[in-house]
């Protein structure tokens, strides 16, 4: 069975690294599926979440990232993650915290750029929310 090996880092630690049968993850420009020996490929990805088929045993690993840079090699995937979180790691009492708090600087921005990172922000909420959800699916 061809695999390839998977490594999820953010700037604090290493979230995963292993073999993988596929990976889903959500790109900028759309979902992406990857299987092993797929073309090179970089391509930035969107908040949202890291799905990992395992090789070991079949399980499904999640990991929610905030964005980042993925990078895709026939026998190996590299998602450098602005931050990732394990997903039996989330919270999401303070995932809605954290959206009704963005939802709110929305509302009250006094510039664009204020208007921008709360945009921004409330866009990452969301996407973890939704990372929560499909977890819970499983």
């Amino acid at each position: 069975m061809a695999t390839l090996h998977v490594d999820v880092v953010s700037a604090e630690e290493e979230i995963f690294s292993g073999e993988a049968k596929f990976v889903a993850l959500p790109g900028d420009m759309g979902e992406l599926g990857i299987y092993p020996r797929h073309t090179p490929l970089i391509t930035r990805i969107k908040p949202g979440a890291v799905r990992i088929q395992r090789a070991d045993n079949g399980e499904e690993e999640l990991v929610f990232v905030a964005g980042g840079i993925l990078e895709v090699q026939p026998d190996r995937v590299t998602v450098l993650a602005d931050t990732a979180i394990r997903g039996r790691d989330l919270d999401e009492a303070k995932a809605q915290e954290a959206k009704k708090r963005a939802e709110e600087a929305i509302r009250n921005a006094k510039s664009e750029i204020d208007l921008a990172m709360a945009q921004s922000e409330f866009a990452t909420m969301a996407a973890q929310i939704a990372a929560i959800a499909k977890l819970r699916k499983k």
